[in-house]
């Protein structure tokens, strides 16, 4: 999708840009998509599936003709990123999905990116490479290498221009290290380090370091009977670098602060709304699970998706939400059904804009709705593929709902 020109943010219209992937209903299991990720720039989109590749488009320069107007995003670089492996000692399969892809703030010329299925981080390398070295001494031009013997004379081997190639190479596997399935990974502001979380676990792992990681959160009970809550998503405030928080599906949220001590097992703030009584049920447990949990760019807000709503919260006030958006609350006299045919457990991702005026979320039949925290407003929009010519403007949507 694009935003089109408009001048506050009621005035913005957004329009289709572009699909990637098959058009039809017949697409095979593994070219699913299960995972996207912009880097930093927007420049380049990684997108995992569950056949475990990463397949990374990058966007075209603007047009000389039209600068206002952006490139559209072709493919840049694909890649197997993980295989789908077997644990011998549990008898358990190890799909190769890909759960989460992270882009790592870029230094150099490359980019590196960490992806992870259930069970094993990669962090991988993607590099250009536009020429190639020429005028060995002591190999042929094929490969091959001459007997030294035969060698009289030394020259400088010089660099040739070739066609542009974008390779992917595996710089670091990090292995062995959750029991349960990964949930979550979250890059530091400090660039140097990363925590990756399963439901009862936290570990915090240097980009440099493979063989070891330190365990920074267990909620795992010594009798698993006793377990009342998991983990359900951790993300590292963007510019303190000491500070993390974590999700439960008991719908609380923990912020925990690593000067304090090794193992945060006491967290310094917990953020949880008062139950309604009024809205008591089954089924509230459920529904209070939060699914995603994402800062804002400014790092004073934090944004938390459960099954009905989005929530978001000032950091400095743990007892209620400043902003309430009901993303699902037409579905609030449907639970019942939804539970017998599970739908009741699906989870959605949210995610803030660039300037934090404006929150993004999914919902059912392909819709996606944004909440304008300023105008108060919300907006639904339907990512069809009826709609999907190039440039068409899309028209808001009111959903239905029902009897």
């Amino acid at each position: 999708m694009m935003a089109g020109p408009g001048g506050g943010s009621s005035d913005v219209q957004w329009c289709f840009s572009q699909v990637k992937g098959a058009m039809d209903d017949d697409v095979a299991e593994a070219d699913i998509i299960s995972t996207v990720e912009f880097n930093q720039s927007g420049e380049l989109l990684a997108t995992g599936d569950k056949g475990g590749r990463v397949v990374i488009f990058q966007q075209e320069p603007e047009s000389k003709n039209q600068p206002l107007r952006r490139g559209e995003y072709n493919v840049y670089s694909t890649f197997q990123s993980h295989e789908p492996e077997f644990d011998y000692l549990k008898s358990l399969e190890i799909e190769e999905k890909i759960n989460k892809i992270r882009w790592l703030p870029q230094k150099n010329a490359a980019h590196f990116l960490l992806s992870t299925n259930d069970k094993t981080i990669k962090l991988w390398k993607i590099s250009e490479r536009d020429k190639r070295p020429e005028g060995y001494n002591l190999k042929e031009e094929d490969g091959r290498y001459k007997d030294p013997s035969t060698v009289t004379t030394l020259r400088v081997p010089v660099l040739m221009p070739m066609d542009l190639m974008v390779e992917a190479s595996p710089r670091r596997v990090f292995a062995n290290a959750h029991t349960y399935h990964i949930n979550s990974i979250s890059i530091n502001s400090d660039c140097e380090t990363y925590l990756s979380a399963d439901d009862l676990r936290i570990n915090l792992w240097h980009q440099e370091i493979t063989d070891r990681s330190f365990n920074i959160v267990d909620i795992k009970p010594a009798n698993m009977e006793d377990l009342t809550e998991v983990i359900t998503a951790a993300e590292f405030h963007p510019n303190q670098c000491n500070t993390f928080v974590y999700s439960s599906s008991k719908g609380t949220i923990r912020m925990c602060d690593m000067r304090a001590s090794a193992l945060c097992d006491k967290h310094t703030k917990m953020f949880e709304e008062p139950e309604d009584p009024n809205n008591r049920s089954f089924f509230s447990e459920i529904i209070s699970s939060i699914s995603d949990v994402k800062f804002s760019n400014n790092g004073r807000y934090m944004m938390t998706r459960d099954y009905l709503s989005i929530k978001i919260w000032d950091l400095c006030m743990e007892t209620r939400p400043v902003e309430t958006y009901q993303v699902h609350e037409y579905l609030r006299s449907k639970l019942c059904s939804l539970y017998e045919n599970d739908c009741i457990f699906d989870k959605f991702e949210c995610c803030w804009n660039g300037n934090d005026s404006v929150v993004m979320t999914g919902s059912y039949n392909n819709f996606f709705r944004m909440f304008d925290r300023g105008y108060q407003q919300d907006v639904t929009y339907e990512a069809s593929r009826e709609n999907s010519r190039p440039r068409s403007i899309l028209k808001p949507r009111k959903i239905s709902t029902g009897c």
